[in-house]
This record gives structure tokens, sequence and C-alpha cells, in this order.
């Protein structure tokens, strides 16, 4: 899959018996024995503090500023002088256990790994070989594995790149523009909580079947952003970007870089006589489920939302198709504003943490195709 290719790999070399860590200004520890390393040096990345006992690693998780929600993420790798048996503990401080651990050798190929939870603490063991291990709480998905997926298809598809600002730390927020023989917008925007990577599954083959429609591109322009938060996830932050803010809850004030850059860029498009008329946000969370706007509260059409769920649903018969409507007005969330700017329904697309990669895959591509379906036919109705 294109969204796993071209990971950022780690240097790692061994350095003399210690059992100490060493933690950096961003909060990024490696520890070493005679025998073992652990590295954090590469994207995504997140231990707090290690500590090596012979066969065991202890680890330490903690958020980057509190409060936050309830998602502790995890990320190294380790390295063996000879093949054995590791345990590795990982505590969690500010939060629950949620992500499972994963395993893999080439950050591509990943392997769930059997665990345990003992007071509060996950536990498992891995089998190191020649080759370093890398471990995380779901598949990696870095700023390079983005940048790499955004040539692609801007080579395939004959996309516009469009700079729309830069991030706290002065990372590149960049849309891709398709545009057709229309004055109507359709934004699909994800990964505005760093370690929600389900999300990030889902709107890869979304936005590539989307693209593959050639009708639909004719009627709609589609504008793509599918990495609002690129320092929360170069730093493996928990939900939060470098301000410590969650910024689905910035749609309001805009007084991050990141939304307000893309606020900025729809309001040129407003301005220069486009239409925003619906918007889709990836997200994950513990299962599947559709967040929308509720009908009756003035939107335009009404049930544009209802229409394409129920399409999907008929479309996917084995997936349980989640419709959980709800009305925020001034609660900061993406859905809302786009909602209450502009009167048109938006939705917040949520894929379950431990949903069947290939199932995540499938129901994207049809999720594309039935609302390009329902967009297409509210246009033909329209006229």
């Amino acid at each position: 899959m294109l969204f796993h290719k071209h990971l950022l790999s780690a240097s790692l070399l061994f350095i003399c018996c210690t059992l100490h860590a060493s933690v950096n200004f961003d909060g990024k520890a490696s520890c070493q024995s005679e025998s073992l390393l652990l590295t954090t040096d590469f994207e995504s990345a997140r231990v707090n503090d290690c500590k090596i006992n012979g066969n065991h690693v202890s680890i330490s998780i903690k958020p980057e500023n509190k409060p936050i929600n309830d998602s502790p993420w995890y990320a190294f790798k380790l390295e063996a002088k000879t093949a054995s048996e590791v345990t590795v503990r990982v505590k969690y401080y500010g939060g629950k256990h949620r992500y499972h651990p994963k395993a893999s050798v080439d950050g591509v190929n990943w392997t769930a790994l059997p665990y345990r939870i003992k007071n509060g603490d996950l536990v498992f063991q891995v089998t190191l070989g020649d080759t370093p291990l890398l471990v995380a709480g779901q598949e990696i998905v870095s700023n390079h594995a983005y940048e790499n997926w955004m040539q692609n298809i801007k080579t395939r598809f004959e996309l516009t790149s469009v700079s729309l600002g830069q991030s706290v730390q002065g990372r590149a927020i960049t849309a891709l523009l398709s545009k057709g023989q229309s004055d109507k917008y359709l934004l699909v925007i994800g990964r505005q909580h760093p370690p929600e990577i389900t999300g990030a599954l889902a709107y890869f083959p979304f936005s590539e079947t989307l693209l593959e429609n050639s009708t639909f591109r004719q009627h709609y322009n589609i504008v793509f952003v599918p990495n609002i938060n690129p320092d929360g996830v170069a730093l493996g932050h928990w939900r939060h970007n470098v301000n410590g803010v969650d910024l689905n809850r910035d749609w309001k004030h805009f007084k991050q870089p990141e939304t307000a850059a893309i606020k900025q860029y729809l309001d040129t498009i407003v301005k220069r006589g486009g239409k925003i008329i619906y918007g889709v946000d990836f997200h994950s969370t513990h299962h599947d489920v559709f967040y929308t706007m509720p009908q009756g509260k003035g939107l335009t059409p009404d049930d544009t939302t209802v229409n394409w769920l129920e399409r999907l649903a008929l479309a996917e018969p084995n997936f349980t198709v989640l419709d959980k409507p709800g009305h925020n007005p001034g609660r900061g969330v993406f859905k809302q504003w786009l909602s209450d700017t502009y009167g048109v329904h938006a939705i917040t697309y949520e894929m379950g943490d431990n949903t069947n990669r290939k199932v995540i895959k499938q129901v994207a591509i049809s999720a594309a195709n039935t609302l390009s379906e329902t967009l297409l036919n509210q246009s033909k109705t329209a006229k």
C-alpha cells in the first residue's frame, strides 16, 4: 500500500554499556545495555523514559500536555546484539491503554503482538534477530509517507499543489486540488489527531477512488488536505499540536496556524465565486461511526448525508453503518463549523482502532463511490 512505503528509517548504533535513558528536548528517549538498544530517532516515535534490565525493557509514556484525550501513543525501535526474547512493559501516565502493540521489520508489513494488561501497564514479548524491530501502537504513517503519497497522486491524477501555510514548527500545510468545470467544492481533510491511524488508512483509498471518477471530477472540485497536524505526527503526540491545542476544537477562533491556513484558503475560494458544498474529516476511535449533522437544521440539501449513508449501507451489507447525528454550535469542531459557516452538511468519518484493515479499505472505496453518486444525483435533481 502506498501509505506504508518510504517510512523514515532510524540509524541504530550500539554504544557502550549503560542502563540509563537519555531524553532530548522534545521528550524522546533512548537507552542501551550491553545487549539491547532502544531508539526513538525517527518520525512519530514516542518514549518519554526507558530502562533496560537484562532482557526486560521498561518504558514510560506521557502526554504532550494536560488535559488531553485518553490516547497514549508509543513507537520505538529495538535492536539486539544476538537473537533474544525480550519482555517490554509500557507504563502510561495521564491515560489508559488504547493502542495494541504491532511490530514491523520493514515499516511496511505489520504484525499484531500478543499482549496483556497488568496493573494498568501494557506487557508483551518480542523476538529480536539480526534486523532492528519497529514497535508501535498502530502502523506508522509519517509526514514523509504523506509527502510521497501526495506526490504520487499529484502526478497520477494531474492535481495542483497548493501551499496553505505552515504549522507551528514551520512544516508545510499542503493541499491538493482537483479542478473541474464547476463552482462546487468538496473538502476532504485528515490527521488532526496524530495517533488516529485508521482514519488515515481510510483517507487514502477514499481519496483515490474519488479521483478515479472522471465524471465526478468534472462536476465537482475536490480539495484534499490529508495531514493537518504534521508537528504532532512528527513528535508522536497523543492528540494536540505543538501549542498543546486540540485542532478539532479550534474551528471557531482559529488561533492555531494549521486551522487558520485552511480557513483562509476556503475564504479565498468563496471570494472567487466558489461554493463549499460538503466536508469529510477522517478520524479514529474505538469503533466505526459516522458523526453527522442532523436533519432539520436548515442545511441544504437537508438529506445529503442520510442519502449517502443509506447508499453505503446497501453497498456494504456486512458493515454496520452507524450514523450519530449531533449539533454542537460553537464547540470548534470542523464539521460543525463548516455547517454553520456554509449551510451545508459535513461528516466526521471515524474508523475503529482495531477494525480489519481490509475492511477499512473496502468501506472507504464504497464510501467514495456512494458519496460521488449521491452528490451527482443531487446535482441532477437541482436542475
